[in-house]
């Protein structure tokens, strides 16, 4: 029967064998990788040809300068508007159900197409072809749901004004 190991002993690496183990490590993956240590050597070749690394060095030199002009430039009234806007929007359809925005989607591409197909045909539409589209069904459909998209927008301008924000 063996004697059980009681005590394992790991053997350290002096920092000159830590160095060269790195190495040879290092050396073998070059030689493994060759093609694409050549490509990376290829790709900052022209990119140092092109003049990127001396505008990257310059930008780097001038962070402190860069740094202000971009504040300076956010807090520019047109750009403020501009976040402004967009977090207002982005307020606007994450109210939205996402199947009604897909439902009206849908249909404005439907009306699209549809006003495509007779854009060109030279045909002047009379009061009476107008009054009389008010019995097709689709086009009763999409004027009420304008007419009631109307209504809703001027009840909450009327909020507004009521409010005595207008």
């Amino acid at each position: 029967m063996a004697i059980p190991i009681k005590t394992i002993k790991k053997k350290e690496l002096t920092a000159e064998e830590s160095k060269r183990q790195k190495l040879d490590e290092l050396q073998s993956l070059i030689a493994e990788q060759d093609h694409v240590f050549n490509k990376i050597l290829e790709i900052t070749g022209e990119l140092d040809d092109a003049g990127v690394f001396d505008a990257l060095k310059a930008m780097v030199k001038a962070k402190d300068e860069l740094a202000k002009i971009a504040v300076e430039q956010a807090g520019r009234e047109p750009v403020t508007n501009l976040i402004n806007h967009a977090l207002n929007a982005s307020g606007v359809v994450a109210a939205i159900d996402p199947e009604v925005t897909a439902k009206i989607g849908a249909s404005v591409k439907s009306g699209l197409e549809e006003a495509e197909l007779y854009r060109d045909n030279g045909h002047k539409v009379s009061i009476f072809e107008l009054m009389g589209a008010l019995n097709d069904p689709d086009t009763n459909r999409a004027i009420k749901f304008g007419l009631d998209f109307l209504k809703g927008m001027g009840k909450e301008l009327g909020r507004d004004t009521r409010s005595g924000d207008v």
